[in-house]
């Protein structure tokens, strides 16, 4: 079986058109390496074409404010991923004169760029033979080569990328890699693979063995955590509210929230301890918005969140007026709430 020549022909004929596609610029191809992890093309293209709009270069989204990042990068989750996009343009423009490293081992060593980040822009911009290894490249993989290490194995990554880069097309390395990750998410599908149409029909181990759902093999996840949110939407008579900025390490770090009570369970708030944790001279009645909690789904965590509306007195400076709510970056949660509720 020729895997390479068979995967490039599929690509050139099937590949979709994609902006990030169409250019070698490394900012570009960074921007959009870093923007669909763990994000669907389908919902990520819009949001990479407002960055481009909005930071056409390197030295705009380095000269943008971190509120400013957070807020754009709102509904694509993994706010990490956004906090080292800022910080790594900024450290470009002031080492490198908005110049990005050339080469994988450079590139690594910037923060939020991991292999698969670096061997992307390597190969695709700069030729560079470096195989990537992403979700669909382990599934492929593994399924068309009978490859049964647990993929979040330690030692597997190393094990998946000497096979791809066995594979790769020394020529066009970077077109080898976007062939193979597009494979994996056009055909190869983690459910319901098109295996009837696949170029690799006849030589797939997992097809042929019957394999193809119990490959690529992954080990039992880590027990999914439940935890129970108790938001305080403040509404004064001043028509402020109280939003605070997150400054703990976590998925949320620097984004804005209301006020937060934790309970161990769905348990209702009475208004002694409200007055208590919000401090507030003058708190009127506090009523719960809805009977049902909005579930808010991670990827460890199960969020259990009910928003307790509260009537105060005048808030003074300690307020955010209404008018700038939906300025600040927040929680994805938090911002479908907002838009729904009339403040």
């Amino acid at each position: 079986m020729d895997f390479t020549s068979k995967l490039i022909q599929w690509y050139r004929q099937h590949k979709r058109d994609l902006p990030w596609r169409k250019t070698k610029e490394p900012y570009r191809v960074w921007l959009s390496e870093i923007m669909l992890q763990q994000t669907r093309i389908d919902q990520g293209l819009s949001y990479y074409l407002k960055f481009i709009e909005t930071f056409p270069t390197v030295h705009h989204l380095a000269s943008a404010s971190e509120e400013e990042v957070l807020k754009l990068w709102q509904g694509l989750g993994y706010y990490s991923r956004a906090r080292n996009l800022h910080h790594t343009a900024r450290y470009v423009v002031e080492n490198g004169n908005g110049k990005f490293a050339d080469n994988y081992k450079d590139l690594l060593a910037l923060k939020g760029i991991g292999d698969y980040t670096a061997s992307a822009i390597a190969s695709i911009c700069y030729n560079e033979p470096q195989a990537v290894v992403d979700g669909n490249v382990y599934r492929v993989l593994s399924r068309v080569f009978g490859i049964k290490t647990p993929v979040n194995a330690t030692g597997a990554l190393k094990e998946f990328k000497a096979v791809a880069q066995k594979h790769l097309d020394s020529k066009d390395p970077g077109e080898f890699n976007q062939a193979l990750m597009e494979f994996g998410a056009l055909y190869c599908k983690p459910q319901n693979p098109d295996c009837n149409h696949c170029i690799f029909k006849e030589d797939c181990y997992a097809f042929n063995h019957q394999m193809v759902t119990e490959l690529p093999v992954k080990t039992s996840r880590t027990k999914v955590r439940n935890r129970f949110f108790n938001y305080l939407v403040v509404l004064s008579s001043d028509d402020k509210t109280i939003l605070e900025k997150r400054t703990a390490s976590g998925i949320w770090k620097n984004l804005y929230q209301f006020p937060l009570i934790e309970k161990k369970e769905n348990q209702a708030l009475e208004i002694k301890e409200v007055k208590e944790f919000l401090n507030v001279a003058e708190i009127e009645s506090i009523s719960l918005y809805s009977e049902k909690p909005v579930v808010h789904k991670l990827s460890h965590q199960h969020l259990h969140i009910q928003f307790w509306i509260v009537y105060s007195g005048n808030l003074g400076t300690a307020g955010i007026p209404f008018t700038e709510i939906e300025q600040l970056p927040v929680p994805i949660v938090l911002h479908n709430f907002i838009v729904n509720f009339s403040f």
